[in-house]
């Protein structure tokens, strides 16, 4: 499968997410500039992590307006599956490729350590490998990733099967202790209506990896490989 992924001034997690998808999925990796007007035949783009533009105005929203957005969004309203990570999701609600909006964390600190997740749709290919009566530990590091619709909205997406994780314990228990940011009903990650475009606020490509003890964000990526080829 051949990725492209692009880099924003303050991005950091781009070269992680490269090494993932390259040197242990052996996969095709283009790079995307966020001022290039080409994605170079891409199939999937991932926006990473990080700090675009230094999170000035919000996070996000001025990524939005990159040269780079523009084809992103042609390429997913054609269908061209796109994934956004931390940063990269938060730049997905400010585009509108996903709806609701991530705000500054409940507890207004910046978080960074492991949480559990518990996948929820049944007919996202990001969800499709995945054992649903299983929990898997992703590392987090956001200060606005408390995920927010309205009332309407979020009855949408959960009717839709929009959700694709929420926060749990290691057991798989959902409910506001194991919540780390606030997220409206513990979602930490969400697809849209076509389900082509991901957003999640953990970071599965830190997870990834024999030499860091954890592999369970590597299962995302094989059902990515598995159902989006």
């Amino acid at each position: 499968m051949k990725f492209g992924v692009v880099t924003f001034p303050g991005s950091n997690c781009d070269q992680d997410m490269i090494y993932v998808l390259k040197d242990l999925l052996g996969q095709q990796v283009e790079t995307l500039w966020h001022k290039d007007t080409d994605l170079k035949g891409v199939e999937m783009v991932i926006l990473p992590g990080g700090f675009s533009y230094g999170d000035y105005l919000r996070s996000g929203a001025i990524a939005k307006f990159s040269p780079i957005m523009t084809e992103v969004v042609k390429h997913a309203n054609k269908g061209g599956y796109v994934m956004g990570i931390c940063n990269g999701f938060q730049i997905l609600t400010e585009s509108g490729l996903l709806e609701g909006a991530l705000l500054h964390n409940n507890n207004q600190r910046f978080i960074c350590k492991n949480v559990f997740l518990k996948p929820v749709s049944k007919s996202a290919a990001i969800n499709k490998d995945l054992k649903s009566n299983s929990t898997y530990k992703i590392p987090i590091a956001h200060g606005e990733g408390r995920f927010y619709a309205s009332a309407d909205m979020l009855k949408s997406i959960e009717d839709n099967d929009q959700v694709l994780f929420k926060y749990s314990n290691e057991e798989g228990d959902v409910s506001e202790t194991f919540n780390p940011n606030g997220s409206i009903n513990n979602i930490a990650g969400i697809t849209n209506r076509s389900k082509n475009v991901f957003g999640m606020m953990p970071h599965p490509e830190r997870a990834a990896d024999v030499q860091l003890n954890n592999l369970d964000g590597k299962a995302i990526f094989e059902s990515i490989l598995n159902h989006c080829s």
